[in-house]
């Protein structure tokens, strides 16, 4: 069974693509070669972004032609570009500039396999200087958004751009990067240690951590308070991405050196949660969430 991807009665319909994502997809990594320092060279060896071979990853979405009102959020954009391997390939600058460091190779479209991006994880994230900065991802005027590939372990930063051209996304270009190069690398250096150390988490809580969460007794309404550190194991989020893991970046920019903010979204089960941490005397603490 296959999803076509609209919108939806004003809801992204990225959010449609259900559990089928869960069932059915795998990633994987992706190596690139370079030619010598700075130079533009055509690439002639097999390069995957994040995917296995074409023919072990099934569509998700259904092959047809996408209906104009997909490219008006980014969302609803990005889901169809990623469950469908023909929109996929339809959507790519080819030859596709890959930049690491002063070096960029020109990737051929026939290199190109496809790739399920974050609907492997069932989830992505969105780190934030506040949670204003969210209402980017529902702006119709947005014409630059990033896809970013974080891999934790081996310090390194993928970022996928795409840009609007002629009113229709496309990706444009792959920038890899060091992970300390990100604008959020104190931080991330931090969660780290944070998403992976369950004693170290308990360690990093504020003495008291305002929660929201739902209230059992009505399904329209949160229940707010606050828990002591010894209590997190138990109201903690459901997850706590590590690893390698992807993020969305809709043109926030990050100018608040004291407090982040990470969101993270399933894409299809209505999962939201929100962990905003501050620094305090030098140290990252976590001060509120919300499941």
């Amino acid at each position: 069974m296959k999803l076509k991807l609209g919108r939806m009665n004003g809801v992204s319909a990225g959010l449609m693509v259900g559990l089928l994502v869960l069932l059915c997809l795998v990633g994987a990594g992706c190596t690139d070669r370079k030619g010598p320092q700075g130079e533009v060279t055509e690439q002639s060896d097999s390069v995957a972004g994040d995917t296995l071979p074409a023919d072990t990853m099934p569509d998700i979405v259904e092959d047809a032609p996408l209906p104009k009102a997909v490219d008006e959020l980014f969302d609803d954009f990005f889901f169809n570009f990623a469950g469908n391997r023909h929109t996929q390939m339809s959507r790519i600058q080819f030859p596709l500039p890959i930049h690491t460091g002063d070096q960029t190779t020109l990737l051929e479209r026939r290199k190109w396999r496809y790739s399920h991006f974050f609907m492997a994880e069932g989830f992505y994230t969105l780190l934030l200087d506040d949670e204003e900065q969210d209402t980017l991802s529902k702006m119709t005027t947005l014409t630059h958004a990033v896809v970013e590939k974080i891999l934790m372990h081996e310090n390194l930063v993928k970022q996928y751009v795409f840009d609007q051209i002629g009113g229709e996304w496309r990706l444009t270009s792959v920038v890899n990067s060091q992970l300390g190069d990100h604008p959020c690398a104190s931080f991330l250096h931090f969660y780290e240690h944070f998403a992976s150390d369950t004693a170290f988490q308990v360690q990093s809580l504020n003495d008291f951590v305002l929660m929201t969460m739902p209230d059992f007794d009505d399904d329209f309404s949160d229940v707010t308070g606050s828990i002591m550190p010894e209590q997190w194991p138990t109201f903690k989020p459901e997850i706590i991405p590590e690893g390698t893991f992807y993020a969305v970046n809709y043109g926030q920019t990050f100018s608040d050196e004291s407090q982040k903010v990470l969101i993270v979204r399933g894409v299809a089960n209505g999962l939201t949660s929100t962990m905003t941490f501050r620094q305090k005397n030098g140290q990252w603490k976590l001060t509120k969430f919300s499941n």
